[in-house]
């Protein structure tokens, strides 16, 4: 059975989406705001998530930040194209405006549910290759050896394709794996991977970005 997560915090929308979707044979499971989004996408991993933006707590597209290989499809009352735009480039794979026709968000899940796949253990960006079931890296094709946390935070960067990450979204999304690290720390471990990967290949492969956090860059 495919699990659909709802995050809205309205109970109404929500309570209508969660009948519509059981339903159709689907499982589902709810959260009210965007703190309790992640909680729930750290203890469980649903097929797909209807996601909308003005939450309480974390906003929508703070919650879209930390969600890796799941689809996103936002729901949302924000209408505007720039919106729109910015949250597909920024990982939602469908945006679908409140209000909406039932039918069709039922449509465009099951479309979104067949194109699926399961995400590969093997990251590739660039000349930059990490290989999650060997726990290896390689730049050029030569190895890099790195730590469990080094190694968490390179394998979020490339899930995200270049895209501008906060330090808490990747705090966030590596701390099942690595719970010692903390903001302060993080510099240290962002800066530990820069220089392994720079003593490789004499390129740089992670840049800051003011205000936000970090990205990969080719």
């Amino acid at each position: 059975m495919k699990t659909i997560a709802i995050i809205d915090d309205d109970v109404i929308i929500g309570d209508m989406l969660s009948e519509a979707l059981q339903k159709e044979g689907y499982g589902v499971c709810r959260a009210y705001s965007g703190t309790e989004a992640l909680y729930l996408l750290r203890e469980s991993k649903p097929d797909l998530v209807l996601l909308d933006l003005m939450l309480p707590g974390l906003s929508g597209e703070e919650v879209l930040q930390q969600i890796a290989g799941i689809p996103v499809i936002v729901v949302s009352a924000k209408v505007s194209v720039d919106d729109k735009v910015n949250l597909l480039l920024g990982g939602a794979v469908d945006y679908v405006s409140k209000p909406f026709v039932l039918r069709e968000l039922l449509a465009r899940i099951a479309a979104h549910l067949r194109t699926v796949t399961v995400p590969a253990a093997i990251f590739s960006f660039g000349d930059l290759r990490l290989d999650e079931t060997a726990h290896r890296v390689t730049v050029c094709e030569k190895d890099v050896r790195l730590t469990r946390t080094e190694f968490a935070i390179l394998k979020f960067l490339m899930g995200k394709q270049g895209q501008a990450v906060s330090k808490s979204a990747i705090l966030e999304h590596i701390s099942l794996d690595t719970p010692d690290c903390t903001e302060t720390s993080l510099k240290m471990h962002v800066s530990n991977l820069r220089k392994k990967l720079r003593e490789v290949s004499g390129k740089e492969y992670i840049e800051s970005v003011w205000g936000i956090g970090f990205r990969l860059m080719i």
